[in-house]
């Protein structure tokens, strides 16, 4: 083959390959760009629903059983606990919260004439941890500067230790058994305002159901000692939580992409 052939085919072959060396950095620069753009659009979104709150709950407690008073909401003993909470959209957010209280409970309070009479009393000491979801019934959007009001509504799954109580014949003040750990289902209701841009304030009252009945001695989770049972045996226990949090914001702000 003569050179002059072969020294335009190389020519020829150099020619393609830096147009299509051209064509593919040109698709891979607009294909950054894209992935860039659609990161930075998912990060945004991230980081814009993505603050924290964390601070403190401040009350009190009562129960809702087969001894002492029915009042559904009647606090007599001090409630205290710290929330965290991951606002993942301005509608709802993920909620840990640590409380512990001292219930007490005496039928001298009750206006039941059998439980009066009857004069059993308890105490016992609660520590609860919770998992749930908060969901706010407006926007809530902790960006804007603009004051914010909202009711909400929480409910998820707690993990309470307690004192298994008892009661014998001839003694009105309930013994202990020993602690132990149960299931309870939180649902609370309340309304939050923000009082600044790190501050929103809280009022809520938020109902336990357990899946115990031995919190008050009605029900002696101990089989032996099951003759002093009373009350209503097919009921489980209840406990309530009163009060006020107040939680301080942070988190990155939302990243805005150019187009």
């Amino acid at each position: 083959m003569p050179n002059n052939q072969i020294i335009d085919r190389f020519n020829l072959f150099d020619i393609v390959s830096n147009r299509l060396l051209l064509y593919l950095h040109a698709i891979s620069i607009k294909m950054i760009q894209k992935i860039s753009l659609i990161l930075c659009f998912f990060l945004s979104t991230t980081l814009f629903s993505q603050i924290h709150e964390i601070g403190a709950f401040l009350g009190g407690s009562n129960y809702i059983g087969d001894v002492g008073p029915t009042t559904y909401i009647d606090p007599n003993q001090l409630a205290l606990g710290v929330v965290y909470k991951w606002n993942k959209s301005p509608r709802h957010a993920y909620r840990i919260s640590y409380m512990q209280s001292n219930l007490n409970s005496n039928d001298l309070d009750s206006k039941e004439a059998s439980r009066s009479g009857r004069g059993y009393y308890f105490e016992n000491n609660i520590k609860e941890l919770s998992l749930g979801l908060e969901f706010n019934f407006f926007d809530f959007n902790l960006h804007q500067l603009e004051n914010k009001t909202t009711p909400y509504v929480h409910s998820g799954v707690s993990y309470i230790r307690y004192s298994s109580l008892y009661f014998t014949n001839g003694n009105n003040e309930a013994q202990t058994d020993s602690r132990r750990g149960t299931i309870a289902i939180p649902m609370t209701v309340g309304i939050k305002t923000k009082l600044n841009r790190q501050f929103i304030l809280g009022l809520e009252i938020g109902a336990r159901y357990t899946f115990a009945d031995d919190i008050d001695g009605s029900k002696a989770a101990n089989e032996n000692l099951s003759q002093f049972n009373f009350g209503n045996l097919n009921n489980n226990d209840w406990f309530v939580f009163s009060g006020v949090t107040i939680t301080y914001t942070f988190g990155e702000k939302p990243c805005y992409c150019a187009e």
